[in-house]
């Protein structure tokens, strides 16, 4: 009988090469930042947590309603509000897909900047959490490009939260 096992390094190797041919997308050099551990030791990844005075549901619709997203960037957006459905943000500088919605609680979404490589997608989530009359936004951005970390934090403070929180004052 064959032995059939395969390494962590193998498996993640065997994935990145599969992941396109499924039409998942590509995943640039999966193999080389995977450690013999299994664990990526090289990724960067953002953190914020925004504090607003609005309600988790005034927050939420903010970013998820194409008329006022737009409203507070000044640029045209376009947002499902289906999971699996499409949004593009900033006159289409921005764009992807919503993979978890729970109102007023939580919004995750693959998302990508007009210039990045084709079918190169991050992970951007937002997690809304009372904070007594107000509201602690939570939000985590990783799987974006390598050397992009600085420049996308300071864009999501920028264009994100400098926004919402004048359009929620």
């Amino acid at each position: 009988m064959e032995d059939c096992r395969v390494s962590r390094r193998g498996f993640a190797t065997r994935l990145a090469v599969s992941l396109p041919l499924l039409g998942m997308g590509r995943v640039t050099a999966l193999a080389a930042i995977v450690a013999p551990d299994g664990i990526s030791h090289s990724e960067e990844a953002i953190h914020n947590e925004v504090a607003f005075t609005a309600n988790r549901q005034r927050v939420y619709e903010a970013i998820m309603d194409d008329k006022k997203f737009s409203a507070l960037t000044g640029l045209p957006a376009t947002i499902s509000r289906d999971v699996g459905g499409a949004f593009s943000a900033f006159g289409g500088q921005i764009a992807g897909r919503n993979v978890e919605l729970v109102p007023n609680e939580r919004i995750v979404q693959a998302w990508r900047a007009e210039d990045w490589e084709h079918g190169t997608y991050s992970i951007a989530r937002f997690a809304l959490k009372e904070r007594g009359g107000g509201t602690t936004l939570v939000f985590d951005h990783t799987g974006f490009p390598k050397g992009l970390g600085e420049q996308l934090a300071s864009g999501w403070k920028e264009h994100y939260w400098a926004g919402l929180s004048k359009y929620l004052a």
